[in-house]
């Protein structure tokens, strides 16, 4: 879905899972500063926005999700998974109940299987599950903003800032007052500071929530029965996962970024060294650099100084060994 900001002066389009809205709006840098500055707001219009109405939702959801929420007050911002039989990570949703409504906002173009699954779980449970994607725009205004919200307008409320549910034909409008617009990069540019996964770019088909650090923010681990939570409770009480996500610091000489996917090596093993590992996501950061977000195995010792292709990368913990 094109956003209709994308006519602001200076909008660049992204590209990818992204595209449909602005990449940047001529100056990333200065963008990354005015949201880390709590100013300004992101167009996050192209996700997906799923709501389920009925009196069960929450108590239903409980039976689903990784996250406790059969009592989650009105008002409270959380997020939750959904597993494979596997333990597999399928969906991220990042959820508010406004008191009539559990709101979600899920990762682009990925609404329509979510909702197919939740359709085939309803069993005699009073609940309905809708695609709000095409009337319901989500906005990111950045931690410590005071950009007015509108009256009406469902609130997610997190330590990194609020997510509006905005009525999409108002979309327009707010960003005439809401200040400077950032773009996607800016965004996920602070993303990687934060040490904050996402769904489809530090995640692939065999990913545990484990090895994200998602226990906890998004895997509640004395909930009831959900699919997959034996790979959850076995992971968690008789193992280790295999892999960990890591933070890198890269050498800020080098030109070009290392892309998504761009395999990592021990950087005293050479240039034929075995892969340890892997990119999810890399970002121009307005005061740390070229850094990126990274699945490496296990056992990689946490000072052992990395190769991403030609690029030099220093490890910070995410997930501990």
């Amino acid at each position: 879905m094109k956003s209709p900001l994308l006519t602001l002066p200076g909008a660049v389009p992204a590209e990818g899972v992204d595209e449909g809205v602005a990449a940047h709006y001529g100056d990333l840098f200065r963008e990354q500063r005015a949201l880390a500055d709590g100013t300004g707001f992101v167009d996050l219009s192209h996700r997906g926005v799923v709501a389920v109405t009925g009196e069960d939702r929450l108590a239903w959801l409980h039976l689903l999700l990784t996250q406790h929420v059969s009592d989650l007050p009105a008002g409270r911002a959380t997020e939750a998974l959904i597993l494979s039989a596997n333990g597999h990570i399928e969906h991220a949703l990042y959820l508010v109940d406004d008191g009539a409504t559990v709101w979600a906002h899920v990762e682009p173009g990925t609404q329509e299987a979510l909702i197919a699954y939740l359709e085939s779980m309803k069993f005699f449970y009073k609940v309905e599950v809708a695609d709000r994607t095409a009337d319901i725009a989500v906005v990111h205004l950045p931690a410590g903003s005071i950009a007015e919200v509108p009256e009406g307008v469902v609130v997610r409320e997190t330590p990194h800032g609020r997510d509006l549910f905005l009525p999409r034909a108002d979309l327009e409008a707010y960003a005439a007052q809401a200040g400077p617009p950032a773009g996607i990069l800016a965004h996920e540019a602070l993303r990687v500071e934060q040490h904050r996964p996402r769904l489809g770019f530090e995640t692939d088909h065999r990913t545990i929530p484990h090895e994200l650090g998602w226990i906890g923010s998004a895997v509640h681990l004395q909930k009831g029965c959900y699919r997959g939570q034996e790979t959850v409770a076995r992971v968690q009480n008789l193992g280790k996962p295999p892999r960990r996500l890591v933070f890198l610091h890269l050498d800020g000489s080098e030109v070009h970024l290392p892309v998504a996917g761009t395999e990592l090596r021990l950087a005293d093993d050479g240039p034929d060294g075995r892969k340890v590992g892997f990119i999810t996501t890399s970002a121009r950061h307005h005061e740390l650099g070229p850094v990126a977000l990274a699945l490496v195995k296990r056992n990689v010792a946490v000072d052992a100084p990395l190769v991403a292709g030609d690029t030099a990368a220093a490890q910070e913990v995410v997930v501990e060994p």
